[in-house]
């Protein structure tokens, strides 16, 4: 089981390095940033204990791809992919609000509805709505970025109002996210599939916004099987859903959510190699394409820090 867990590169004019739950980040020059998606995985707010073989590559193929299908729309950080797993792009400034859409009541949002709550982040809701129902157009409910913990909901209102984001950059903000989802919605439509919901996140560079980090996985989105939503809709069933919904499942069958008092179920090889087939699965049904594995023996990380040096060199010519 090869796969990429953790990352400690020392690149030409490198000035710091964040380690996210999934993806590592390193600053080159205050002006380039150098994008690892790794092989973790996470669930409830959790890195899991074993790496998923490739996964890392899946996540930021399906990125790639998704941003050069949307750069007609907004400008992206996005200057290249020198390794299957890793994206050199430019360094902006990021605001700190994730902007979350959603054409479909169902996941947090669906608990919040049964619940009785009728407006989620200042967006008032209809009543009398189903599990898995369409919104009469998509709905953004953007929420804070948190150093820790979970991220908070909050209205546009109140993101202008403390002064999170200008208004005239969360107009753009907001207008982007919604083009960029209709096109998601457009091309998910070409592979038998619905677009449910999605999170972008942006940032700023020389006084202009710019679409950052990932878009349209399976681990940022929400997909449904188009073919039998509307009977399932009409039954009560649930949908057959394309994103990493079946890890946390997984998870709540073997009783852990993150509380206290929970452990962690033991990762076998057999499951990592399971999970591994279905992210495959996923990309194949996403981007319609066949996906063409990296190399599986070998040192991964000497393989990045090769392919990554080599670009940052040529970057800068």
């Amino acid at each position: 089981m090869n796969a990429l867990t953790k990352t400690e590169f020392h690149f030409e004019g490198q000035k710091s390095v964040y380690h996210g739950k999934v993806r590592d980040v390193y600053n080159i020059d205050d002006d380039l940033m150098v994008m690892v998606a790794t092989d973790r995985i996470s669930a409830f707010d959790v890195v899991l204990p074993k790496g998923i073989p490739f996964k890392g590559q899946v996540l930021n193929q399906i990125a790639a791809q998704f941003l050069d299908a949307t750069a007609d729309i907004c400008p992206n950080w996005k200057l290249a992919t020198p390794d299957p797993m890793v994206t050199v792009g430019l360094k902006c400034e990021g605001f700190r609000v994730e902007m979350i859409i959603r054409s479909i009541l169902t996941g947090s949002a669906w608990r919040e509805y049964k619940n009785g709550c009728r407006e989620l982040c200042g967006v008032r809701l209809p009543d009398g709505m189903k599990e898995n129902e369409r919104f009469p157009e998509p709905i953004i409910t953007p929420t804070t970025k948190a150093d820790e913990g979970h991220d908070m909901n909050i209205s546009r209102e109140e993101i202008i109002a403390q002064g999170i984001v200008s208004a005239e950059d969360y107009a753009v903000m907001e207008d982007y996210t919604r083009k960029i989802f209709k096109r998601g919605q457009e091309i998910a439509a070409q592979r038998g599939l619905i677009l449910v919901d999605t999170k972008y996140e942006f940032g700023k560079r020389d006084g202009k916004v710019y679409l950052i980090d990932e878009i349209h996985t399976p681990d940022s989105s929400r997909y449904f099987y188009a073919d039998g939503y509307e009977e399932k809709l009409r039954k009560g069933e649930p949908q057959r859903q394309l994103s990493k919904e079946f890890v946390r499942q997984w998870l709540i069958e073997h009783n852990f959510m993150n509380e206290p008092g929970q452990v962690m179920p033991e990762i076998t090889d057999e499951y990592a190699e399971s999970v591994s087939e279905r992210y495959i699965e996923l990309y194949e049904h996403i981007t319609g394409r066949r996906f063409d594995r990296a190399a599986e023996e070998g040192d991964i990380a000497a393989r990045i820090e090769r392919n990554v040096s080599q670009c940052l060199k040529e970057l800068r010519k």
